[in-house]
């Protein structure tokens, strides 16, 4: 692994809870790795420590084989090698792009700078832009300025704190698809920050799921969603509830006469033919909640299940409804936009489960 993450811990003084807690997790060189987390999870935290801007209670950090961060050692920022890329851009008003680009680069002859800066400036794509100043620049323009910036003296490995928390909600995503592109034709091995799952779907291609300091998982994005290794980590990515359950093994109904497959009973009926489900054995008695995504959910006019409509949210192409189940329950579907149904209709409804996602009882379930 070109960074290595081991037990990290990050402790402060007037804090009883370490912000950053026995966080572990690798990166292999040229990938992009993004953390994501609730405010205050510890996200930024970590990435300070990676850069060397906090110092860590336990644990280590090493970068390319060598250890910039132990109990031993401590290498400071300057001396790690690492580009940085801030919420602010942090760029220089009275200095224009090329100025700016070139401001890290003082230690290299005056034309090999020359040949960097135009360098970094056509890989984000702003060959041209030389000679503009920061406020005559788009957001966007601005962003990718400051990549060029961070990119230029040639890290070993760069970081990323929110880039676009600044950036309108359509513009972030498509810069994040730019930034991987740019990244990836940079070579560059990248870890970067966002609380925005579209943004860490699209850079990402490694994702970690922090929470109160923890790290829960450390997966690709596909894994992530339909294996969640804690409860955490379910609700936290996509949309969907967790539903009473139980799993019974042997069990007949009418889709299952020969009693020969695992059945998750469930108040949306039986989920049947379903991949890694556990046995029964995993939950005393058989019972466990069942994650049921919003694309899980599928409406049928003619499905014997039935729910109102509690909310609808549109998405263009689809709407988000959450509906109540006449159990009580409350489910979430995923349903093409010109199913148009009105707040407090009822609608049928099913669940189409490849593969079922379980995790211990809980009272109160609720939608997530």
């Amino acid at each position: 692994m070109f960074l290595q993450v081991s037990q990290l811990e990050v402790k402060y003084a007037k804090r009883s809870k370490a912000a950053v807690d026995a966080v572990t997790f690798g990166l292999r060189a040229g990938d992009i790795g993004v953390l994501i987390g609730p405010s205050g999870c510890g996200k930024t935290t970590l990435l300070r420590a990676v850069a060397g801007l906090e110092k860590a209670s336990a644990g280590d950090i090493k970068l390319a084989g060598h250890v910039v961060s132990s109990a031993t050692e401590f290498v400071p920022a300057e001396s790690r090698k690492i580009g940085m890329v801030f919420q602010d851009y942090a760029l220089f008003p009275h200095l224009d792009v090329a100025q700016n680009i070139a401001f890290g680069l003082t230690h290299i002859p005056k034309n090999e700078r020359a040949s960097r800066v135009a360098e970094v400036l056509d890989l984000v794509e702003l060959a041209g832009s030389e000679h503009r100043y920061p406020h005559e620049l788009s957001g966007g323009q601005q962003q990718r300025v400051a990549l060029a910036r961070a990119l230029a003296p040639k890290p070993q490995l760069l970081l990323l704190d929110e880039p676009f928390s600044n950036l309108d909600v359509d513009l972030r995503e498509h810069l994040a698809h730019e930034l991987r592109v740019i990244l990836k034709n940079a070579n560059a091995t990248a870890l970067f920050v966002t609380h925005d799952q579209l943004e860490a779907f699209a850079i990402g291609d490694v994702i970690g799921v922090m929470h109160e300091g923890h790290l829960h998982q450390w997966d690709d994005a596909y894994t992530l969603y339909h294996r969640p290794a804690t409860r955490f980590v379910a609700g936290f990515i996509g949309h969907g509830v967790f539903m009473p359950a139980t799993i019974c093994e042997g069990c007949a109904n009418a889709k299952n006469p020969l009693k020969n497959h695992i059945l998750v009973h469930t108040p949306m009926g039986d989920l049947v033919d379903v991949d890694e489900c556990p046995l029964p054995s995993a939950y005393p008695n058989g019972e466990c909640d069942v994650l049921l995504r919003a694309d899980d959910i599928v409406h049928d006019d003619l499905s014997s299940v039935e729910a109102k409509i509690l909310r609808k949210s549109f998405r263009g192409s689809e709407f988000l409804y959450t509906l109540r189940l006449k159990t009580g329950e409350t489910v979430m579907a995923h349903v093409p936009s010109h199913h148009d149904h009105k707040v407090g209709a009822w609608v049928g409804i099913r669940a189409e489960v490849d593969h079922v996602v379980t995790f211990a009882r809980q009272q109160n379930t609720q939608a997530i």
